[in-house]
């Protein structure tokens, strides 16, 4: 597939934009005169289900690898955008058969139909065929957590290196601390329990009472229920299941089962965008260790969507950067990370020790644009370029209005130059969406707050529930 783009990054010229790959694949279908109808529905354990339609060339001779190609880099977003134990291929009952073999236990992307499937739902990942007339009705469901800012609240934020809690009194933060630890490499669920309980104690003895604790963290989460977090990765699987997975209903309980939410970190930084800016339809992405990202909708609520964009396609050449941890190339975290920093070292010509850590190759990364230095520029303007065009590819699956952009890798002249860069390609590239969109990065304050005060106020507080007294 021929893609003409306008700009090439200066440290990764062969990168082929998952945006412009895609439109030169539909204009081949519009001119080819034939095209085949084609859905994809994905349904969730809570019975919601998204559609996503569109079209394929006749799949037959040379067409076939095309379909292959679009079809498959398709599902993968669309898994790891919404998420779905259920998927229906409505259309050529032979490109349903090519996804289902390769979406198996066995296929090229048995790391995804393990993940998507048991991990997330618990459930084998199952791809059926129907024909484009029975395809599933479309069932979204969307959450209206958040934006509760009456009484006594607490909120918290539980990293890689530290946790975060504060608390909040009718919407204002009166106290917030940042306490660190390592959960990543403890294996008994006991350290998790205490540290989390020991910070709510700390921020609770700030309040006359405590009304309702919201809470964030990366990983996928049900009702509360942790499904997949990487701050649990050390604890055994026995352990995970019978500790871990209801933690937080065993906090909820000790809390005298007051009102108690916890969602996924992405959509509370998205949350506390949106109440920021005092808009909806807010995308967000953290650029840190890996790619988060969170989403607010039009009508200014949370999805069930798993929004985990780290693991969608991004690069359509066949060479792309292979994700460690997946297995596939061409994926987020590749791009819009410390680990696309820690990539772009070798092409822009600096030289750090091979067993440097991540976060400290990206400060000194940063000291030498702050410096002046040309090579990290470049590293920053591939960096946009990227951005520019899948922020594009982004709003072929999204309704957006405002794009909110943080992370260790977003800070300094850095942050700016990749917004600077993002923003040029945009206004060449896609100018209705260069009106659309407009980009947002919060200050420090904005962050340490805005969220605390986002995660406060995800439960809702009903007036005949019983408070929880600081004694």
């Amino acid at each position: 597939m021929v893609t003409s783009p306008k700009f090439h990054p200066v440290l990764d010229p062969e990168f082929i934009p998952a945006v412009l790959w895609n439109r030169a694949y539909r204009t081949k279908v519009l001119e080819s005169g034939c095209a085949q109808n084609l859905a994809i529905a994905l349904e969730r354990g809570d019975g919601s289900v998204s559609v996503y339609r569109s079209a394929t060339l006749p799949h037959q001779g040379a067409n076939i690898p095309l379909n292959q190609r679009y079809t498959e880099r398709l599902l993968k977003f669309l898994l790891w955008q919404k998420g779905g134990y259920l998927v229906t291929i409505a259309g050529d009952p032979g490109i349903a058969e090519y996804l289902r073999r390769t979406y198996a236990p066995e296929g090229e992307r048995a790391f995804d139909w393990k993940f998507i499937g048991q991990s997330v739902h618990g459930r084998p990942l199952t791809i059926q065929t129907a024909s484009f007339e029975s395809t599933p009705a479309e069932r979204e469901t969307a959450t209206p957590l958040g934006r509760h800012l009456d009484g006594c609240r607490i909120g918290f934020d539980l990293g890689a290196s530290d946790r975060k809690c504060a608390a909040v009194l009718d919407g204002e933060v009166i106290f917030s601390e940042e306490i660190a630890w390592d959960p990543s490499v403890q294996s008994d669920p006991q350290y998790h329990f205490d540290g989390i309980h020991d910070s709510l104690k700390r921020a609770a003895s700030r309040l006359p009472r405590v009304d309702a604790i919201g809470g964030s963290s990366a990983g996928v989460y049900v009702n509360n229920e942790i499904r997949v977090a990487s701050l649990f990765r050390a604890v055994p699987q026995h352990l995970f299941d019978t500790r871990v997975r209801r933690l937080f209903f065993e906090l909820k309980d000790a809390w005298g089962g007051i009102p108690f939410q916890v969602v996924n970190d992405g959509e509370v930084t998205a949350l506390a965008g949106s109440m920021a800016l005092n808009d909806n339809a807010v995308l967000g992405i953290a650029m840190g260790s890996s790619l988060a990202a969170g989403y607010v909708t039009p009508q200014g609520n949370i999805t069930t969507w798993l929004n985990e964009l780290a693991f969608t396609p991004v690069d359509y050449r066949e060479n792309a950067p292979v994700d460690e941890w997946s297995g596939d190339p061409g994926v987020g975290a590749q791009y819009f990370s410390q680990q696309a920093v820690g990539r772009l070292l070798k092409p822009a010509g600096i030289d750090l020790p091979s067993d440097m850590p991540l976060p400290r190759k990206l400060i000194e990364v940063q000291n030498l644009i702050a410096a002046g230095d040309p090579r990290a520029r470049k590293i920053y303007e591939t960096i946009g370029v990227y951005l520019g065009y899948n922020i594009a590819h982004y709003a072929d699956f999204y309704e957006i209005r405002n794009l909110l952009v943080l992370g260790r890798v977003m800070s300094g002249p850095g942050g700016d130059l990749i917004l600077a860069t993002a923003g040029q390609v945009l206004n060449e590239e896609f100018p209705e969406l260069a009106e659309q969109i407009r980009f947002h990065i919060p200050g420090e304050k904005e962050k340490r707050h805005g969220q605390a005060v986002a995660a406060a106020s995800l439960p809702s507080i009903q007036k005949q529930e019983t408070r929880h007294a600081i004694s």
